[in-house]
C-alpha cells in the first residue's frame, strides 16, 4: 500500500536542464545570521548578477526568514535569468516563472522555459527570471538528512491494514519530520505559500518592476493567485496554467487528483490498446485491471529490475504516474509494461520512478523537491486525522470515483505529526482590484483537473479562462499554436479573450 506523506507532485513536467549558480555561492540550509534588518532594508537591496550557464545570469538576494518578524534573520533566494534579447524599446520587464511542485526548481526551469515554451516575441520583450522558492533547491533549502533516510521515507511500501500500521506510519512520519527540523532549523516552519508569495513581491521590487509579470504552472498557479490576493495593486500580467483551486481542502485535493489520474490512465489504456505491441489485452476496463494487478504484484513481491534492485508498489505507482503528465510520455509507460509482462522485470519502471523522484540509479537525490513538497504542503493544507476505520471509509469514497488507485490515494498519512501545524486556511481567492489574470486549464489534466481551473477563473474577480482540449498537465508550450497565440497576446499586449477561449 502506498503510504507516503504525500502521493503526487503537482509539478510541471518539462525537459530537465541541470544548472548551477556561480561556484562561490553554495545553497545554505540554515538562515544566515543577519538579524536586525527591516523590510525597507530587504526591499532596498541591490542585485548583483553574474554570468552563469552560458548566456544566463545568476544572483542571490536576501529575504526575511519570517515575514512577520523581519528583524529575526534572513534567508537567501536564488535567481537565474535569460535577459531579453530584443531592443530596449521592446522590453516590457521581467517575467517571473515557477514550474510548480511545490518544490520544483525555477532555476532549473528557466532554460526549459526559454527553449521549449516562450516564443521569440516573449524572449525579445521579457527577461525570463526563474527563482527557487524558499526551502527549495539553491535557495536556503529544506533538508531532512542523507539520501538513505530520505529514500527510506519516500520509497517504503509499508502495510496499511490495521490501526497499528497507521500508528507506525504516523510515527515514521513524526521521526522524519524531526530529522527535517534538525537539518533545516526554523525555516521548516516558514516555507508556506503565503511567505513565498511575499518573497515574489520582494523579487519584483529589487528587479525594478512596478508590476509583477508572472507565469506559474501547476502549484505555481496557487503561488500566483496567493500573490494576487496579497498584492492586487501590483499585478501586471499573470498566466496561471494548470490551476489549483485554492479553496480546496486536503480531502478535496486527494479526491480530485485520484479522479484526474484515473481518467488519464484510462485515456492512456485506450491509446495503448489502439497501437501495436500493447501488452494490455481486452477492453479498457480489462487493461486498467491489468495495470492495477502489476502494482498489487509489486506490493506483494517486489519486481526485480535485473540489476540487483527491485520495484515495490510505491515505486511502481510513481513510475506509472509520472508518464501521465504528458501524453508524449505514454510510449515509455508502454515500454515499461511490455517489460513487466514479457520478461517479468521492471528496469524501465524503475527508471521512470527515479525520474519522478529526482533520484539516480545509485540512490542519490539530485534535488530536494520531495522533502520541500512535504514541508510546504504540510503548512498549506490542514489534514484531517483519522483512525484506521475512518481512513478506510474515506479511501472507499475515493475508490468509488477512482477505482484503480483510489485506495492508495486515500490511505495517505503524515502531516498530522509534522513539527509545525498547518498555518494557512483553504478558502476562495478573489484578488479584488487586480488587473486581468489569464487562467489556463487542460481538459485531460491529471494532476490539476480542468474543473480546478474553471473554479479559480470564477473565483478571481479579474480571471479569464483559456481551455485547451488536450491530454496531460499544463498547456502553454504543449497545446500548439492556438494556446501560444492567446498566451502571447496577453503577455505582450494585455489582451484577454472576452468570455474566455477554447483551443
Amino acid at each position: 500500500m502506498v503510504a507516503a506523506l504525500a502521493l503526487v507532485l503537482a509539478g510541471c513536467v518539462a525537459p530537465k536542464e541541470q544548472t548551477t549558480l556561480p561556484e562561490e555561492s553554495g545553497p545554505p540550509t540554515q538562515a544566515p545570521d543577519q538579524a536586525g534588518q527591516s523590510l525597507d532594508d530587504f526591499y532596498g537591496q541591490d542585485v548583483a548578477w553574474e554570468p552563469c550557464s552560458g548566456s544566463y545570469e545568476c544572483a542571490r538576494i536576501q529575504a526575511p526568514l519570517d515575514w512577520d518578524a523581519p528583524d529575526a534573520g534572513s534567508i537567501e533566494l536564488a535567481l537565474k535569468r535569460a535577459p531579453a534579447n530584443g531592443s530596449p524599446a521592446q522590453r516590457i520587464g521581467s517575467l517571473l516563472v515557477n514550474p510548480g511542485g511545490p518544490g520544483a526548481s525555477g532555476i532549473d526551469f528557466v532554460e526549459s522555459m526559454v527553449d521549449y515554451v516562450a516564443g521569440d516575441e516573449i524572449r525579445a520583450s521579457y527577461d525570463i527570471v526563474g527563482f527557487d522558492p524558499r526551502g527549495v533547491g539553491q535557495s536556503t533549502a529544506v533538508a531532512c538528512g542523507d539520501d538513505a533516510l530520505v529514500d527510506d521515507f519516500f520509497t517504503a511500501d509499508p502495510p496499511m491494514e490495521n490501526q497499528a500500521d497507521i500508528e507506525a506510519a504516523r510515527e515514521k512520519a513524526r521521526l522524519f519530520g524531526e530529522a527535517c527540523l534538525a537539518a533545516t532549523g526554523p525555516l521548516l516552519g516558514e516555507v508556506d505559500t503565503v511567505s513565498a508569495a511575499r518573497d515574489m513581491d520582494l523579487i519584483r521590487a529589487v528587479l525594478g518592476d512596478s508590476e509583477l509579470y508572472y507565469a506559474g504552472f501547476s502549484y505555481g498557479t496557487f503561488l500566483g493567485a496567493t500573490y494576487a490576493d496579497l498584492y492586487p495593486e501590483n499585478v501586471g500580467r499573470m498566466v496561471l496554467d494548470g490551476a489549483l483551486d485554492p479553496s480546496m481542502s486536503n480531502d478535496d485535493l486527494i479526491i480530485g487528483q485520484a479522479i484526474g489520474f484515473e481518467n488519464a490512465l484510462r485515456a492512456y489504456v485506450a491509446y495503448c490498446q489502439a497501437t501495436s505491441g500493447c501488452p494490455l489485452t481486452g477492453d479498457v476496463d480489462a487493461g486498467m485491471a491489468q495495470i492495477a494487478e502489476i502494482v498489487a504484484r509489486a506490493e506483494a513481491d517486489p519486481i526485480p529490475t535485473g540489476a540487483g534492485a527491485v520495484v515495490n508498489g510505491t515505486l511502481a505507482f510513481y513510475g506509472i504516474v509520472v508518464t501521465l503528465y504528458d501524453d508524449a510520455s505514454w510510449q515509455y509507460l508502454t515500454m515499461a509494461l511490455q517489460e513487466v509482462v514479457n520478461s517479468g522485470t521492471a528496469a524501465t519502471l524503475m527508471e521512470l520512478a527515479n525520474f519522478y523522484l529526482d533520484r539516480t540509479p545509485d540512490g542519490h537525490y539530485t534535488a530536494n523537491a520531495m522533502v520541500a513538497f512535504s514541508a510546504i504542503n504540510c503548512l498549506d493544507y490542514p489534514m484531517v486525522e483519522r483512525n484506521y476505520d475512518e481512513l478506510v471509509a474515506f479511501s472507499e469514497q475515493v475508490a468509488a470515483q477512482a477505482p484503480t488507485f483510489g485506495m492508495d490515494f486515500g490511505m495517505a498519512v503524515g502531516c498530522e505529526t509534522w513539527p509545525f501545524p498547518a498555518t494557512d486556511v483553504r478558502e476562495p481567492i478573489t484578488a479584488p482590484g487586480a488587473a486581468p489574470i489569464l487562467v489556463v486549464g487542460t481538459t485531460g489534466d491529471p494532476a490539476t483537473p480542468y474543473e480546478w481551473a474553471v473554479s479559480l477563473s470564477e473565483q478571481l474577480e479579474s480571471g479569464t479562462l483559456l481551455t485547451w482540449e488536450g491530454e496531460g498537465h499544463t498547456a502553454w508550450g504543449r497545446g500548439g499554436v492556438c494556446v501560444d497565440k492567446v498566451v502571447e497576446a496577453y503577455l505582450l499586449r494585455g489582451e484577454v479573450p472576452e468570455g474566455g477561449a477554447t483551443c
